[in-house]
């Protein structure tokens, strides 16, 4: 039997204050890049098989887990592109096989590619940050507000509640048949450490969250000149944006992945992601 590859920690001080991040494996750096809301605490799973693969590094966004917040009130996902790049610099990364995103992530994964092509290769987007005028507005407006500590702790409550409410209905606030989404919920242990994640930034988390609703994935993704390989999951709500600009877009490869619930959905990811890089 394979031994399953451990995941260790580190933090990196850079000119916003200490970033954390996790990393694994050897061989051709594979940098990856969390959704929102959490850390790289959820991408462990895939951690564990691209490690034997690549050296895989995988940094909390700033102002998510444990890693700090720009001193920006709002700011942009080329803000936290720029982050990265700085964050590869601190760490003497000078070539990178691939950057991989999802979501949130995803946008970042473009715009660090748009910002550095000579050291970026190439780009794997999970579920592209694309959306109407209309959902960038009601996003904006309702999915993600900061939750400030409380001597009774509700906060505690209403956050749990968001990260759980994601799993039931999109938008998470539209608890009705016409958002309920065809999704089971997740483990107790595993919606523990995603809501301990998410908590850990509660004041801060929202920042990002807000850069990807109103980033215009569908303009800066042409701008990519690196090859592109997007996935999509059947049940992902950013599933058929996703492919819809990946189709039209030259240096980009679409594939329809399992639902996220599927026995198979990490091996067919991580296979894909190994032979497109």
């Amino acid at each position: 039997m394979t031994s399953r590859l451990t995941v260790r920690r580190g933090f990196a001080d850079t000119s916003i204050g200490q970033r954390h991040y996790r990393y694994c494996g050897s061989g051709p750096v594979l940098v990856m890049c969390h959704g929102s809301p959490g850390s790289a605490k959820q991408l462990e799973p895939f951690m564990h098989i691209l490690g034997r693969h690549f050296t895989v590094i995988a940094p909390d966004t700033p102002g998510n887990g444990d890693s700090v917040p720009l001193p920006l009130a709002q700011p942009t996902i080329e803000d936290f592109a720029v982050a990265q790049i700085e964050f590869l610099d601190v760490m003497g990364i000078e070539d990178v096989a691939a950057v991989y995103g999802s979501h949130t992530g995803a946008g970042i994964a473009a715009e660090m590619a748009i910002r550095d092509s000579k050291r970026i290769r190439k780009v794997v987007q999970d579920g592209s940050p694309i959306f109407t005028k209309e959902q960038r507005e009601d996003y904006l407006r309702d999915y993600a507000h900061p939750y400030m500590p409380d001597l009774d702790g509700a906060y505690l409550l209403r956050g749990f509640m968001f990260c759980r409410d994601q799993y039931l209905f999109f938008p998470w606030y539209k608890r009705d048949k016409e958002h309920r989404r065809d999704c089971a919920l997740p483990s107790a242990e595993w919606l523990h450490d995603w809501v301990m994640e998410v908590m850990k930034s509660a004041t801060t988390y929202h920042r990002s969250y807000r850069a990807a609703f109103a980033y215009l994935a569908e303009e800066r993704l042409p701008l990519v000149t690196q090859p592109i390989l997007c996935l999509g999951a059947e049940d992902d709500p950013l599933c058929a944006a996703t492919r819809e600009a990946a189709l039209a877009h030259s240096n980009a490869t679409y594939l329809d992945m399992p639902r996220y619930d599927d026995a198979q959905y990490v091996d067919r990811l991580t296979g894909s992601i190994i032979a497109f890089v």
